[in-house]
Parts: structure tokens; C-alpha cells; sequence
């Protein structure tokens, strides 16, 4: 059962970069818009947006509970040793959905609306930020278990070049997957041109992003670009994704919605198949132990059968549950479309 919880666990974590990144990534799209574009963007995020943010998050707290209940010495020491990004990145998370509640929801529009617009983007940043920073502290090999200070057990192993590289990148790569998914949700041929630009150049910030991580890693004496040059799955996978550059500009090129949507997808597969591939079954690497992985810290095998039960049953009915919410959206999107013609 232990490999039952594992799979939930790794397409939680997938789905979570894909949903929610694209939905963070919605937010980083608005930062960086122009002032032409940027009520025309804000529109378009929100009317996208709106039934679905809360949904997104869920993948979270699957893998978050997923880590409580089936690997709890990994929780523990994530949420220890990384508690200070953890708080900022919590509260960043509550400021964000605050402030694109009260956008979208609030009866009156007055002024009050640029303070929350301006906070769900400045919020959207950060948030993706420290959630590459935790990510690059947790993979880097700089946590300790016994560190002889404050600064070397809570601030070193995030407060790094590289954790920093990977939090740039995070937000290049949920940016990316922002602009291709919001083609898909505008009517206005201008605006998909326009995101169709915004597709490209996100792409290839994320590109340039990529090969800053490797070269941090280098500069930390980080051994994240050895591991992906010498592992022959990672270094295909990073084939597949660069050789899906080409083809997925051709389809933005000829605004092919759905179609942008899953090579986006996959290439997000690519990254983190190739991610997985160097890594797993580690998830924390230790400067002074023996790493955790998902296999040497987790829970008994009676508490792995009742999670992966739960796991697969709760799978039959949150999956039809997300359908059935995305076709209503769309049926009602449609008739408001066809009240304002």
C-alpha cells in the first residue's frame, strides 16, 4: 500500500503545480502586464479564475496530508527547520485569497479595488517565491538535524543562491502556465494574441530561469546539476521537454486552446518526471544525517492501508466532483455570453 500512498502523493504534487500553479500564476501574469493590458488582464483572471481558485488548493492539503499521516518524521522536519518560509508563505497564501475575494465579491468598486488587485499580484509573487525557496532548502543538502546555531538551522538552508534560483524559476514556470491557460478562457482575438506573446516570452524566461538553477547549484556546490547530467531518465525527460519547445509555439502560433493546455502540461510532466528521477525516493537531504526518504521514515503499515483506501475512494469522488464544477462554469459562461451579444 506504501506505493499507493507514494503515487497519490507525486500526482498531488503534479496537479497542484499544474492547477495551482497556473492559478498563482495568474496573479504573476497581472504583475508583469503592462498598463495597456492590465485591466483587460485583471478581467480576464478574475472571470477565469473565480469558480475554481478555491479547488486548486486542495492538492495541498492532499499532500500536506499525505505527509502528516504517512511520513511523519518528513513532516516534522520540513515543518521545524523551514518554519520561517512556512509562515510567510502561509500568510502570503491567506493575504492572496483574501484580497481575490474581496475583488471579485465586493458590491461596491471604488478605489478600494486597486488595493486588492495590487495585493493578490504582489501576493501571488512571494507566495511562488517561498514555495521555491522551502523546495530549494529541502533538496539542496543544507538542513541539519543538530545545528550549532540559529542561522545554520533555520536561515541558512532557504537563505541561499540556489533556494533563490528555484524560487525565480517557480515563478517563470507558474507564469508560463498562467498565460497558455488563459488563451483558452478569452473571446477577444486581441487579448489571445496578446497572451499568446506573453505564452512565448514566459517560456522563455522559464528556460533562462532552468539554467540558472543549474548554475547556482554549481556556484552552492549543490549537487542538483551533477544528479541531472549523469541520470540518463532525467537527461531524456529534459530532452522531451526542450524538443516540445518548437511544437508548442506552432500551436500557440495557430491558437490551438486545448491543445497549448496539455503540451503545457506535459512539458510541466517532463520537469518533474525528471525531478523525480534524480530525487526519489528522497525528499529531505541532510547536511549531518542520513537523508528521509519514502521509504525509510514512513508510518506503520495498518495507518498506510487506511490512508491509501481513503486515498483511492475519495479519488472516485473528487475527480467527477471537479468535472461536474468545470462543465457548470462553462454552460454558465456560455449563456452569459449569449446574453451580452
Amino acid at each position: 500500500m506504501i506505493y499507493v500512498v507514494i503515487l497519490f502523493l507525486l500526482v498531488s504534487v503534479y496537479l497542484y503545480c499544474l492547477l495551482g500553479g497556473a492559478d498563482f500564476g495568474a496573479g504573476i501574469v497581472e504583475f508583469f502586464s503592462n498598463k495597456e493590458s492590465k485591466q483587460r488582464t485583471r478581467r480576464l483572471v478574475t472571470n477565469a479564475m473565480a469558480p475554481i481558485w478555491e479547488a486548486n488548493h486542495m492538492w495541498l492539503i492532499i499532500t500536506i496530508v499525505i505527509l502528516f499521516n504517512a511520513f511523519p518524521p518528513i513532516y516534522s522536519q520540513i515543518s521545524i527547520s523551514l518554519y520561517i518560509p512556512l509562515i510567510l508563505l502561509l500568510l502570503g497564501i491567506v493575504f492572496r485569497g483574501t484580497a481575490f475575494t474581496f475583488r471579485h465579491y465586493d458590491a461596491v468598486k471604488d478605489a478600494s479595488q486597486e488595493v486588492y488587485s495590487r495585493t493578490f499580484e504582489y501576493s501571488s509573487v512571494f507566495v511562488t517565491f517561498f514555495f521555491g525557496l522551502t523546495l530549494g532548502a529541502v533538496i539542496s543538502g543544507k538542513m541539519m538535524v543538530n545545528p550549532t546555531g540559529f542561522a545554520e538551522g533555520y536561515v541558512s538552508p532557504w537563505f541561499n543562491l540556489f533556494s533563490v534560483s528555484i524560487g525565480i524559476f517557480l515563478v517563470a514556470l507558474f507564469g508560463f502556465l498562467a498565460s497558455v491557460f488563459l488563451i483558452g478562457d478569452s473571446t477577444d482575438e486581441a487579448l489571445v494574441k496578446e497572451f499568446v506573446k506573453k505564452s512565448k516570452r514566459a517560456n522563455i524566461a522559464t528556460v533562462l530561469t532552468g539554467g540558472l538553477v543549474f548554475l547556482t547549484s554549481y556556484i552552492e556546490k549543490v549537487n542538483f546539476a551533477n544528479n541531472f547530467l549523469t541520470n540518463p531518465l532525467s537527461i531524456a525527460l529534459i530532452a522531451a521537454a526542450t524538443l516540445s519547445l518548437p511544437v508548442l509555439w506552432k500551436i500557440l502560433d495557430g491558437a490551438h486552446k486545448w491543445l497549448s493546455r496539455v503540451v503545457a502540461g506535459a512539458q510541466l510532466l517532463f520537469i518533474l518526471g525528471a525531478f523525480y528521477a534524480v530525487y526519489f525516493p528522497t525528499i529531505v537531504r541532510f547536511k549531518d544525517a542520513k537523508d528521509l526518504t519514502l521509504l525509510n521514515s514512513h508510518a506503520p503499515e495498518i495507518t498506510l492501508s487506511y490512508l491509501g483506501w481513503a486515498l483511492i475512494l475519495g479519488s472516485l469522488i473528487i475527480f467527477p466532483s471537479l468535472y461536474y464544477l468545470l462543465k457548470v462554469f462553462k454552460i454558465e459562461k456560455e449563456e452569459d455570453a449569449k446574453l451580452t451579444k
